[in-house]
């Protein structure tokens, strides 16, 4: 039997996933607050995770992979908890069952898959057509000066800010019910849920400033 094969299992998987990605989430938040304290410590970071055989051919496609397994297996945990809800909806009082944020992931799920693709094509497209399409020179110095462009539009900023709220939200369920999903639940829990929730809320809200902060500092 598969660990996706059953309900369990699909919880343990799904809550796996998110796990990874928060890891990554970290990650990509620490590099890019680089951009808001040294230029060049930016650019030369930027410049080793890009130019990195081991990130580029194994760790990205890993990345992309769980992005897409997180996304699939929160619509298939959907559709199953549809079916099998016993509870006629005339009956169902939200509030009282479940938070509006676990009610509404695969809402908040659209919303951040949604502004993944904005931002891939934002920036990895354009990396790729740098270093592969075009076979521009290497340059060190780049990363910095095509961040800023980017939050130069004001409606471009807005959409990412908007994301993050979406991607605090559903954190801010996510994160510690995956804990709860994998078994985690004894002494700990309330400093997992206290970390969980300081998580959720601080690196969406890093990312909004550091958006803002190129956006403002531009010109």
């Amino acid at each position: 039997m598969t660990l996706t094969a059953s309900s369990i299992g699909r919880k343990v998987a799904m809550a796996l996933s998110g796990i990874f990605l928060v890891l990554f989430l970290t990650q990509h938040f620490s590099i890019n607050m680089l951009s808001v304290f040294s230029e060049s410590m930016f650019n030369q970071v930027s410049h080793f995770m890009g130019n990195n055989p081991i990130v580029q051919f194994v760790l990205q496609p890993i990345l992309i992979f769980g992005v897409l397994f997180h996304f699939i297996m929160g619509i298939v945990l959907e559709l199953k908890n549809s079916k099998s809800r016993t509870v006629k909806y005339a009956n169902y009082k939200g509030n009282a069952n479940a938070s509006w944020m676990s009610r509404n992931m695969i809402y908040s799920g659209i919303v951040i898959l949604s502004f993944l693709v904005l931002h891939f094509y934002d920036f990895w497209v354009p990396e790729m057509n740098y270093k592969y399409v075009e076979v521009l020179p290497i340059n060190p110095d780049r990363y910095f000066e095509e961040l800023v462009h980017k939050f130069e539009n004001p409606v471009r900023v807005g959409i990412y800010a908007l994301s993050f709220v979406f991607l605090c939200l559903h954190l801010l369920h996510g994160f510690a019910s995956s804990f709860q999903s994998v078994g985690i639940n004894n002494k700990y829990s309330k400093v997992i849920k206290s970390f969980t929730t300081a998580f959720a809320v601080v690196v969406p809200l890093g990312f909004v400033f550091i958006a803002l902060f190129h956006h403002l500092t531009a010109f």
